[in-house]
């Protein structure tokens, strides 16, 4: 990684393009997709799109082979675009409309995910034959971004629900998340165990074990390696649902390492008398790029550029008129006490849900700028 983050920071020297702005190596992402496939040599791996839909970073990861796990009509197009196939293609979101389902089977799109009869329904119309997973509400530990129960289904309603795909002629399948950032490899464990018991109350042989994603990537606390992870799946696979073919739909871990974001400083303040942190004020925030500082669930390094010297604690915020831009501070951080607006902080690990998450204008402000490194930047 320490070469990655040479290259990018190669190209910021070289460019000194404005501020925020976020930089991928591609030569990362290409790497580290690959290594999930090694890890996970039996599976169908489906990159997620949502974390950075960069085209380049698309190349990066069809190169090796992978494909995509797309959440609507727009990423099937731009997927299809890039040169991947339909059949490549897994339309995981369980929420979307008749028209966004007849459209994805028209280009091409056979494999799909739901989680309730309404959508079963509108998939058996529009999609005929197509393989579909049933995706569980599975328990287990919290991930650092966990989902709650917006998606999923209890178990008696999956198993009911598989029967009824079978019954329409659908190709069935089972699937769960076990949270985004997940530092317990345990969690998969208990999502694979599950899925057995419902396929055998269901009465049905799956085609598909959809795993979902939710690999972790590494901040301020370390996580599991790729190898950690593998091996509890492997191990739950041949212990309770060995049948069907896997498929995992990564997206941090694959794209996360390989981005930097470099910021500004605004301001720097004091709010209290008492409180001898310093505010400092970013030319990013919640709302152009750390939209995962919400709750501060993801605690990212920070790294002054060119400022040396003794450190002091500070609040870290973000630039608009909102009051819940305020990326950290209950997290402790400290930068050096010298610093001042106009000089810059890296950001590192920011590759994955940054730019993607990023608003349209609010207060005016872009969407977070993406520049790429690497081989697939000139291919791009």
């Amino acid at each position: 990684m320490t070469e990655s983050l040479n290259r990018i920071r190669a190209f910021l020297a070289d460019r000194e393009p404005p501020t925020p702005c976020l930089v991928v190596d591609t030569d990362l992402v290409a790497e580290r997709a690959a290594a999930v496939a090694a890890a996970f040599p039996d599976a169908l791996i489906r990159y997620a799109v949502k974390a950075n839909p960069a085209p380049e970073v698309l190349d990066a990861v069809l190169s090796t082979g992978a494909g995509f796990d797309v959440a609507g009509t727009a990423e099937i197009a731009l997927c299809l675009s890039r040169g991947a196939r339909a059949a490549e293609l897994a339309y995981g979101n369980t929420i979307k409309k008749p028209a966004d389902i007849a459209s994805a089977y028209a280009r091409g799109v056979r494999e799909f995910t739901t989680d309730s009869a309404g959508d079963l329904a509108n998939l058996v119309e529009h999609a005929p034959g197509s393989l579909v997973s049933v995706r569980l509400l599975t328990g287990g530990p919290d991930s650092v971004t966990p989902f709650g129960t917006k998606f999923g289904c209890e178990p008696a309603v999956a198993a009911t629900l598989l029967r009824q795909a079978v019954e329409a002629g659908l190709r069935p399948g089972i699937a769960f998340h076990v949270g985004s950032q997940q530092p317990d490899p345990a969690a998969w464990e208990i999502g694979i165990a599950t899925a057995a018991k419902v396929a055998a109350e269901a009465g049905v042989g799956l085609e598909r074990l959809n795993i979902g994603g939710g690999f972790a990537t590494e901040h301020r606390e370390s996580v599991p390696s790729l190898t950690e992870y593998a091996a509890v799946i492997h191990a739950a696979r041949e212990a309770h649902l060995p049948g069907p073919e896997l498929l995992l739909e990564p997206g941090r871990v694959i794209v996360a390492d390989a981005g930097l974001i470099r910021t500004e400083v605004v301001l720097v303040t004091t709010r209290a008398a008492a409180d001898e942190r310093r505010w400092v004020y970013l030319d990013v925030g919640r709302y152009n790029g750390m939209a995962e500082c919400e709750n501060e669930a993801v605690a990212y390094r920070l790294e002054a550029v060119g400022v040396k010297g003794p450190e002091g604690p500070v609040v870290l915020a973000g630039p608009t008129c909102d009051g819940d831009d305020v990326l950290y501070q209950r997290t402790p951080c400290a930068l050096p006490m010298s610093l001042k607006a106009g000089d810059r902080l890296d950001i590192p690990g920011t590759g994955a849900y940054t730019a993607s998450y990023s608003s349209v204008a609010f207060n005016g402000i872009e969407p977070l700028r993406t520049y790429c490194v690497g081989r697939f930047a000139d291919a791009g």
